[in-house]
């Protein structure tokens, strides 16, 4: 009887012994798997990491899985998110969990770690969409070229200089296109109305910055210009226009002249005040910049806006010639600011029939009431 106890003991002890083995064999294949998994669902792993650190992500992104690969919300538009210079993967991933772009914040440094992307994150500016799963959104950051564009109208700009702009500009249109279709625009989107049949809309496209897709087209693009120019000039500045009897379009004519007169902003009421005098006297305005538009493009000085101009530049035969004829110009030379704008609505009450700039470099002018006094502020 002893001896068969001693037999079930050693065969009970082999049994555990085996066991033992095939755990260790299971726990082995395991071990062996967990890279080879993460490698098929989260791609190879970053060549900068040893032995240790590979088997480690892995199993902390494979424990992660749901949220890598979950949006946190499906139906959600992108949004901007700005990189700065300096910052760091998991800096990022902080700002990412807290401005509701990803659930898990950690689960993102660990994979950025893992695919050895943390070290590629370009700053800048992104557009980036809680609809994407956190792996999406790891990959996006490699590229700091957003999907919108930023762009901008100077104030004073003509339709050419806007046009010019666009090539480097990120969106897909050609200064021809654009050209084309400012100078014959629908006669239903012109803000001058019925009355606007052939016209341009120089004048119009009112300055600032706007954020535009980098697919956008010249339809779309021109529409924002004008719905910002219906917002700017609101009920408010056209009643001003009314009282100082001009219709919407020549309000826009004399703003485009007072904005290329007045460099300084605080003198437009008052320059605006002059060009009023002289149009209810019948004089001429006498305007350089109307005959600027007139010449166009200068080869040799490279630029839209001629200066000095000579003698004869003023016997320029053009109907935007103001040295020649009188009354306002047939249409604006410029887009003009909204201060310009403002200074054509609500003039300054002066005497005065003449200024001429400065001469401390001030960019300012003096301003006179009779031709004798205009010719005694002349520089020496």
């Amino acid at each position: 009887m002893a001896k068969s106890k001693r037999g079930s003991l050693s065969f009970g002890c082999f049994l555990l012994l085996l066991i033992s083995l095939m755990g260790m064999v299971a726990l082995g294949w395991m071990l062996v798997q967990i890279p080879v998994l993460a490698e098929q669902r989260f791609g190879y792993a970053s060549s900068k990491l040893d032995v240790f650190d590979r088997y480690w992500y892995s199993l902390k992104l494979l424990l992660k899985y749901a949220e890598l690969t979950t949006p946190l919300e499906p139906q959600a538009t992108p949004r901007p998110f700005v990189i700065q210079r300096g910052e760091t993967a998991e800096q990022v991933a902080i700002r990412l969990q807290r401005e509701g772009l990803i659930r898990d914040y950690e689960a993102f440094r660990d994979y950025m770690v893992y695919s050895g992307l943390d070290t590629a994150i370009q700053a800048g500016e992104y557009e980036i969409s809680p609809a994407w799963n956190a792996i999406e959104i790891g990959h996006q950051l490699l590229d700091a070229t957003p999907d919108q564009i930023t762009f901008v109208i100077l104030a004073g700009w003509r339709v050419e200089e806007i046009a010019a702009s666009l090539p480097t500009s990120g969106l897909q249109i050609t200064p021809e296109e654009f050209l084309q279709f400012v100078r014959n625009p629908p006669s239903e989107w012109h803000p001058a109305g019925r009355d606007s049949t052939g016209m341009s809309l120089e004048g119009y496209l009112f300055p600032g910055e706007y954020r535009f897709r980098r697919d956008a087209s010249v339809r779309e693009v021109v529409a924002a210009f004008l719905d910002r120019f219906n917002e700017q000039v609101d009920a408010n500045l056209r009643e001003g226009f009314s009282r100082q009897g001009l219709t919407l379009h020549e309000a826009v004519t004399l703003a485009s002249i007072v904005h290329r007169e007045g460099v300084v902003e605080e003198e437009r009421p008052m320059i605006a005040s002059v060009f009023y005098n002289r149009l209810r006297a019948g004089m001429k305005l006498d305007a350089d910049p109307t005959v600027q538009y007139a010449l166009g493009y200068n080869s040799i000085q490279q630029t839209w806006w001629t200066n000095p101009l000579s003698r004869d530049d003023l016997m320029v035969n053009s109907p935007y010639n103001t040295y020649q004829n009188t009354g306002l110009p047939p249409a604006p030379i410029c887009n003009p600011s909204l201060s310009a704008f403002q200074a054509v609505a609500y003039p300054a009450d002066s005497p005065y029939f003449y200024f001429r700039a400065r001469c401390d470099g001030s960019r300012k002018h003096s301003f006179a009431k009779t031709f004798e006094e205009h010719l005694q502020n002349a520089c020496p």
